[in-house]
């Protein structure tokens, strides 16, 4: 298949169809509908099962399921969607269930708007729903990305059983990019037969029983430190980022997803300027890259973390940092873009302060 030019909301889909995903329950909200329009036409194209849910609590559900059977599936909706799902969430994380869920962020809080926005990032990163548990999240900033992190979302909630959540935002979600689906890398993991499902008995001697629930504290205690084992697997295997100009940078730029192409624009034009700007892009939100802060802080004199939203990111960053150096922010929340000249200023101002 050549390159194909295609939204980001209908490359991902596409993607995950070639991942395997034959089950998709989902509910619309802008700005992801396309994301449920095109599993609806292509699910049943490729013998799949697409369902549209009352709710997004009956989607996660769904996805429950179908994921306790041992299916790859998926759901997709936009930040209030996702803030439904939250006790669906903790449910599939507390039952060691694998799934894809996409959240293309919209401004908020409450209803919000249709935009772009960045304001999910603690909701995805620091678990928003109840109990003690991690989710992977990952954030593409390119089209071929989105595509590429899908196959990527698959294969590690199977590894790790797990939920896996790509973060993108309402811009990733509607522009359009060619999309090279035969380069996607497939099957690089050595992901164990799903013997936990519960497909039936067969010729077991037990019940295969999928549950979240234990009654007994120091049974539920225990399943917590198991749980915590391998999220710390995780921490050391699924760190995933990109450094950019950051060997001779005074200062370094930090963002993700779309915001961090506008931050690589800046970079280039205050480096022809004569400033040493670096961008430090985390692709892996949870769990957070702490190694390309290690690797600058000796030697960078201050970090801008810039972020659509009032400033969330920021704080793994200044963790990162060990406040050893200074974390400047700059963020516009409710759907605004963070403006370049304004990120330009910044950077002329942070250097100026640090002479």
């Amino acid at each position: 298949m050549a390159k194909v030019l295609m939204k980001g909301n209908e490359a991902l889909a596409e993607a995950a169809i070639q991942a395997g995903c034959r089950h998709y329950f989902g509910y619309p909200i802008t700005p992801q509908n396309e994301v449920t329009a095109y599993m609806a036409k292509r699910m049943p194209e490729v013998g799949g099962v697409f369902l549209q849910a009352e709710s997004e609590v009956s989607a996660i559900n769904m996805v429950y399921g179908a994921g306790g059977a041992g299916a790859r599936v998926m759901t997709s909706t936009s930040s209030p969607g996702l803030s439904l799902m939250q006790e669906g969430i903790s449910y599939l994380a507390g039952a060691q269930v694998p799934c894809v869920i996409v959240n293309i962020m919209r401004g908020g809080p409450g209803l919000g708007n249709i935009q772009g926005a960045q304001g999910d990032y603690f909701q995805s990163t620091k678990g928003g729903g109840h109990g003690d548990y991690k989710l992977i999240v990952l954030a593409p900033s390119t089209i071929q990305e989105m595509a590429d992190l899908v196959q990527e979302a698959f294969d590690i909630a199977d590894e790790y059983r797990n939920p896996v959540v790509i973060l993108g935002d309402g811009m990733l979600g509607q522009m359009m990019e060619p999309v090279d689906f035969d380069n996607i890398q497939k099957k690089t993991r050595n992901i164990p037969e799903k013997t936990w499902a519960t497909t039936g008995r067969g010729n077991r001697e037990h019940r295969n029983i999928i549950n979240s629930l234990y009654i007994d504290p120091p049974v539920l205690e225990k399943y917590n430190y198991e749980l915590f084992k391998k999220y710390a697997k995780a921490e050391k295997n699924e760190v995933r980022y990109e450094m950019i100009n950051c060997e001779d940078a005074d200062i370094i730029l930090v963002a993700y997803g779309t915001i961090a192409r506008v931050a690589k624009n800046v970079m280039n034009i205050a480096r022809r300027e004569g400033y040493k700007v670096g961008l430090i892009r985390p692709i892996s939100l949870w769990p957070f890259p702490k190694e390309p802060f290690e690797k600058t802080v000796d030697t960078a004199k201050a970090y801008l973390t810039v972020e659509m939203s009032m400033g969330q990111m920021v704080e793994d960053v200044k963790l990162a940092v060990q406040f050893k150096k200074p974390v400047y922010f700059y963020g516009r929340p409710g759907g605004m873009i963070p403006e370049p000249a304004v990120m330009l200023e910044q950077i002329k101002e942070i250097a100026g302060g640090a002479k």
